[in-house]
């Protein structure tokens, strides 16, 4: 640089001057523009930056001359004043809460400006206490920032303000008073923040520090509030023991500043104090204490102006103490009392309610409200905070039904009933309805039908008698006949049912009148009851199957069969239903095969379960897979169960029918799946036929054609399946035979009978010579077709006289023979050879007698039946008589003969064996002389 250059440039101090006047400009524009908009609350937030700048950059060219720092005195004041008129402004205009927000922390930012440039200016001559006035600026600024809740700016404010008054020149040029008042202040500000910042101890040590600048009562007051202030705070938190001994240590601090002013200026305060120490010791439980603290203020304060407060905690503290009676003499002195508000003596009834509890407690908690009632208006709203109170949390509760039953006379009270009229307590009467509905709930719940019957009839007491209330009123005289129900008082639950149906009639009403019936016993009401359901506007069909449910739980079981028959006239495809078709017609087989005499019901339903699933399908009826089949065979179990029991009982015709339908049931695929029904099938179908043949006899009328051709259809049915069976692949014919040695022969029984109504003999023989050649045959089957076969109206002796020689071969075959059986046989095949061959065939008669003959050879004495033996031998010599009368002496010769033979092996025809003898002795010598005189043998049995 030149020597020219040098001397033409600023010295430092020039340029030093030349900043902080631009710097003291730019602070001067910016409070200018503050001032402009200060009627628009606009730009606040910009121009405090700006400024914050400027003075930042200021407070680093110090110190200033006397002139400048005047300047900046004079500027610190034009931006404090601005922010008042802002500040003001906002109070007025009352903007959104969130723009008042930004603009009240802009201010205090500005505040804070304004008292950081009264601090930069310092010391200007002719300016009385600067720095008392700075720090005025700061405590102002701190309590603002308290207030917006910046408690760490607010703590700056308040130590840049204790530093500045604790100058020992600060006070030179004002009185001492008002500089001590100012550090009082700023104290106790300060202490307020550091509590909020939660450090305690430097909050009490404040305190404790501006002991010493108590000059006046109000400076006392002030602490002593201050202390309580904080032992208040403490007393919120119930649950800290550390902290209640805190709160009580303060409170007892500001009690002692109350009591060093001797004028009576702090006397409310000390009453106040005093009041709080006394909560603070009703927390603790100290109740000695609280006694104490309560004696005292009513010892000391005006007895006309005590506090409300003092008998509540006097009635509290007695109760910790146990000593209901001088609580109880608090609560009734509270009662004549009228200085005390309503929400302290309730507060103070439920105390003590909640202490001593019972029936007590419930009786004086009446008794005190009544009479509060007496003295003073009381408002529907502590009628429901009593009644609340009393009732408790529930029927589980020691004493909830006395407790209930003071309630209820407190409610029904006329005076309290009172309380309640008009719209303007329509709140508190819901309320109080409320109350008394939950508490008979609860009772309802619990089965105490009584108690909830009184606590209902007391909430109807707060329903209104207008057509808004009409549906609340109707839903209380519904559950008052639901309680009655429980009671048993059927009369009574129909009164309130009927008022009930007057007012709002719906199917509610319907089924609760329809339980009134069921539990009288009158079925005919309840079933009229049934169908007056359907008619309701609000009709479903859940109330059907509930009320079924409700006639089977009361086993009256023609009701249950009326709902449920009538549950099914609504089952319509598609159509939701409570329960599906298919368990409604279970049910009511179920119901109905409980007591004899239903069967011709159960076929109907039956039958319906069967028309149902064809019309539907079988899938979407019965159901598909395991469900849909375990629900097809319960129907054709009971059916086959069903006719067992019918059949058994005589009972053909139904038997035939039950048999029919459990043909059809087990006939039902479900999945596409039949088969493994087909011996259940073809067994149902032979007993079908087999029960209508013996429904015919037990009729004593023929089957019609249309009978008989059916008959003929289901038999050609079980044939095919019988046939199936024995030829598939899992039952072989020696296998069904085993697991059903009857099936064969009841099958080959009844066709044969169908059979020869049609006069099918060829088929009759085929089919008895197929059975008897199958393994299922026995003799015993043989001997019935036999002796069926061998008898009119249909009698084929060609099928008789087979079945019987087949049933003697098997009997002779034995190894002990049924010679009972044997001799039947033999007179059975006599008969049919001597009606049908013994004009044409007589050696086919006497062959039947030679065999009888030689099975009698060998055997013991008396084992062939005597009588049947007897039979034979006279039968066989009375054959004799017509050949002798026609001198057919060989014939005669051959039937005397085994006539004789016969008898000999009878035991007990001695007599006419000599007889015979005498007689054939007789006749041959008549035979040799030629004598054809008319001798003929004859025997007389």
């Amino acid at each position: 640089m030149r020597i020219a250059e040098i001397s033409s440039s600023p010295s430092p101090s020039t340029q030093h001057q030349q900043d902080s006047q631009l710097l003291l400009s730019q602070i001067e524009s910016s409070i200018k523009q503050l001032e402009h908009f200060s009627s628009t609350l606009n730009n606040t937030n910009t121009i405090s930056s700006n400024l914050r700048q400027s003075l930042t950059q200021l407070s680093q060219l110090g110190p200033f001359s006397s002139e400048f720092n005047l300047h900046l005195w004079k500027l610190s004041y034009r931006l404090w004043n601005s922010c008042v008129d802002l500040s003001n402004l906002n109070s007025k205009l009352r903007s959104s809460s969130s723009s008042s927000a930004a603009l009240s922390l802009d201010l205090a930012k500005l505040r804070h400006i304004a008292a950081d440039v009264l601090s930069l200016a310092g010391n200007v001559s002719g300016v009385p206490s600067p720095s008392i006035k700075s720090a005025s600026f700061y405590y102002k600024t701190g309590l603002i920032w308290h207030d917006l809740r910046r408690f760490d700016l607010a703590s700056s404010c308040f130590e840049k303000a204790t530093d500045l008054l604790s100058n020992s020149n600060a006070a030179a040029a004002i009185s001492a008073d008002d500089a001590t008042k100012l550090l009082l202040d700023v104290n106790l500000a300060r202490s307020r923040t550091a509590w909020e910042l939660s450090d305690r101890n430097l909050a009490v040590a404040l305190l404790s520090r501006s002991k010493t600048l108590l000059l006046c009562s109000d400076h006392y007051g002030s602490l002593a509030n201050q202390y309580l202030a904080f032992g208040k705070s403490l007393l919120s938190k119930k649950n800290e023991t550390e902290s209640l001994s805190e709160a009580l240590k303060l409170m007892k601090e500001a009690l002692d500043l109350c009591e060093k002013v001797g004028d009576g200026n702090l006397r409310e305060l000390r009453w106040k104090t005093l009041r709080f120490i006394s909560a603070v010791h009703l927390q603790k439980e100290e109740y000695e204490s609280v006694i104490k603290c309560v004696r005292v203020l009513r010892q000391s304060e005006d007895e006309k102006n005590q506090h409300p407060s003092l008998p509540v905690m006097a009635v509290k503290a007695w109760l910790g103490l146990r000593r209901f009676g001088e609580a109880e003499k608090e609560l009734r002195g509270m009662v004549v009392n009228t200085g005390i508000p309503e929400g302290v003596w309730l507060s103070a009834v439920e105390a003590y309610f909640d202490a001593a509890g019972g029936s007590a407690g419930a009786e004086t908690a009446k008794g005190l409200f009544l009479g509060l009632m007496g003295r003073c208006h009381v408002s529907a709203g502590a009628a429901v905070r009593v009644a609340h109170r009393v009732v408790g949390d529930g029927v589980e509760s020691e004493g909830s039904k006395v407790r209930a039953k003071v309630v209820a006379e407190l409610v029904s009270d006329d005076r309290v009933v009172a309380l309640f009229a008009g719209e303007a307590v329509a709140k508190e009467r819901m309320a109080m309805h409320a109350v008394l509905w939950n508490c008979a709930a609860d009772f309802f719940r619990s089965k105490d039908y009584g108690t909830s019957a009184e606590m209902f009839e007391k909430s109807m007491l707060y329903i209104p008698y207008d057509i808004e209330s009409k549906i609340l009123r109707a839903k209380g005289f519904r559950v008052l006949c639901l309680c009655h129900l429980g009671l048993s008082q059927l009369d009574r639950a129909l009164e309130y049912i009927n008022e009930a149906e007057k007012l709002e009639p719906n199917i509610a009403c319907a089924f609760l009148k329809f339980k009134i019936y069921l539990q009288r016993n009158d079925h005919d009401g309840a079933i009229s009851q049934i169908q007056a359901m359907t008619t309701c506007l609000d009709f479903t069909t859940d109330f059907v199957s509930l009320s079924a449910h409700e006639a089977v739980a009361c086993r009256a079981l023609p009701v249950a069969v009326a709902a449920l028959s009538n549950l099914l006239n609504f089952y319509t495809p598609g159509k939701s239903m409570p329960t599906t078709e298919i368990v409604v017609l279970r049910t009511l087989v179920t119901i109905l095969t409980q007591q004899p005499g239903n069967e011709l019901e159960v076929v109907k339903f039956i039958k319906r379960a069967h028309n149902r699933s064809s019309e539907l399908g079988s899938d979407l009826f019965f159901g598909k897979g395991e469900i849909g089949r375990r629900e097809r065979n319960w129907f054709a179990v009971t059916s086959w169960n069903l006719g067992t029991r019918t059949g058994k009982e005589g009972n053909y015709e139904l038997c035939a029918e039950f048999f029919r339908l459990a043909s059809g049931l087990y006939c039902v695929p479900v999945d596409g799946q039949a088969e493994e029904n087909n011996v259940m099938v073809c067994k149902s179908l032979i007993l079908t036929v087999s029960s209508m043949i013996a429904s015919e006899k037990q009729r004593k009328a023929a089957l019609s054609e249309s009978e008989v051709n059916e008959a003929v259809k289901l038999l050609d049915k079980a044939g095919k399946i019988l046939k199936s069976i024995s030829t598939g692949t899992r039952l072989n014919d020696d296998q069904i035979t085993t697991l059903e040695p009857d099936l064969f022969f009841i099958y080959t029984f009844s066709a044969y009978d169908i059979k020869g109504r049609l006069n099918d003999l060829a088929s009759q023989q085929l089919l008895v010579k197929s059975f008897a050649s199958s393994k299922a045959c026995n003799s015993k089957h043989l001997l019935q077709i036999g002796l069926t076969a061998s008898q009119a109206p249909r009698s084929n002796h060609e099928v008789a006289t087979f079945a019987l020689n087949e049933c003697l071969s098997s009997l002779l075959s034995s190894p002990s023979p049924d010679f009972e059986n044997v001799a039947l046989i033999l007179r059975k095949l006599i008969a049919v050879a001597s009606i049908h061959k013994g004009d044409t065939d007589d050696d086919a008669v006497y062959g039947m007698y030679k065999q009888a003959y030689q099975i009698m050879v060998g055997l013991k004495e008396g084992e062939y039946p005597t009588e049947e033996g007897k039979w034979l031998a006279m039968t066989a010599w009375n054959r004799a008589a017509l050949p002798v009368r026609l001198g057919q002496i060989e014939m005669a010769k051959k039937w005397m003969n085994i006539g004789m033979e016969l008898a000999k092996r009878i035991p007990g025809m001695e007599t006419y064996k000599a007889c015979m003898e005498d007689f054939v002795d007789c006749f041959q010598k008549k035979c040799n002389v030629q004598n054809n005189g008319d001798n003929r043998p004859q025997l007389v049995e």
